[in-house]
């Protein structure tokens, strides 16, 4: 019991430490498009990138139909966001990949490893019924910056 104590002390002490942090939000030139929500937010030395699409930057408009174009695209745009942070793709922990339909995961697949040749980080992908702007994929990543 004294053993659950300590550790639930701990474990929340530490959630405070993280909440008490400032956080920096990023927001590359046109990136969010006036949407309600930041492109990431840096917190220490980690960085939360809300989900990208294969959107042209600075427009809600895709710039592509395919999945392989629209997969590139929205890791072009990763890129800049990271870039924006002081990070990149080489400091990607973790991705999760929503696809409108799962008939498009290797498509899918096979650009995302050219993104990722060497150690790829952890992933999640799952299918829906729908995603913002009629994209048929959203990356999600988390990264780390700094030294």
């Amino acid at each position: 019991m004294r053993i659950t104590i300590v550790v639930a002390a701990l474990l929340w002490g530490g959630a405070a430490t993280v909440a008490a942090q400032d956080h920096q939000v990023i927001n590359p030139p046109g990136a969010s498009v006036g949407l309600p929500f930041s492109s990431a937010v840096r917190v220490g030395n980690m960085l939360y990138l809300s989900g990208q699409i294969g959107n042209t930057p600075g427009t809600r408009q895709l710039a592509d139909t395919g999945i392989a174009g629209q997969t590139k695209q929205a890791f072009e745009n990763i890129k800049t966001v990271l870039a924006a942070a002081g990070s990149s793709l080489e400091r990607v922990v973790k991705c999760t990949v929503f696809l409108l339909d799962i008939k498009d995961y290797a498509a899918m697949n096979a650009v995302y490893a050219t993104y990722f040749p060497k150690d790829p980080p952890a992933r999640s992908t799952v299918a829906g019924s729908g995603l913002a702007l009629g994209a048929r994929v959203e990356i999600e990543c988390i990264a780390t910056v700094g030294s």
